[in-house]
């Protein structure tokens, strides 16, 4: 099954968090789960805050890139329409906002969970929760908006 970032045309492809063609990045993978989107990831050594627990800045990325493919994907689904589909519709974030809730510890996958607040227009707001294990260590909102054709160039 592919990911909502394995349809992103090469193109817009690169981003650190969510792109498959930067080498160098997260390369996260989302899927619905049911009206849900699930992102797992295993923050690596140099994801590191202090021994033991993860940077903020990985967990608001996650979040970050979680959002915006979760909102393309909810841009198909509200159109009825497969992700391979012409034209591609591609977000980028307008506004993040995450609340720490808890140290983030190292070692234990980290579960992204989104859910669509709202669509309208070019705009996407999505809710997303990180858990590490059976305890949600951080929450955020993303406002996602359709791309520019500027930035597809």
């Amino acid at each position: 099954m592919l990911a909502f970032q394995d349809y992103y045309p090469e193109n817009v492809a690169h981003c650190y968090g969510c792109g498959r063609l930067n080498e160098h990045g997260h390369q996260i993978k989302t899927f619905w789960e049911g009206d849900e989107t699930v992102t797992r990831y295993h923050p690596r050594p140099e994801h590191t805050a202090i021994p033991g627990f993860v940077y903020g800045g990985l967990i608001a990325s996650l979040i970050d890139c979680h959002g915006t493919g979760t909102a393309a994907a909810a841009a198909y689904r509200a159109e009825n329409r497969p992700m391979d589909s012409e034209p591609p519709l591609r977000f980028v974030t307008g506004s993040l906002h995450v609340d720490f809730l808890k140290p983030t510890p190292m070692g234990p996958e980290l579960v992204l969970r989104g859910r669509v607040k709202e669509i309208k227009g070019r705009k996407v707001v999505v809710e997303a929760e990180v858990w590490a294990g059976d305890v949600m260590t951080a929450r955020g909102e993303v406002v996602a908006v359709q791309m520019p054709d500027s930035f597809k160039a």
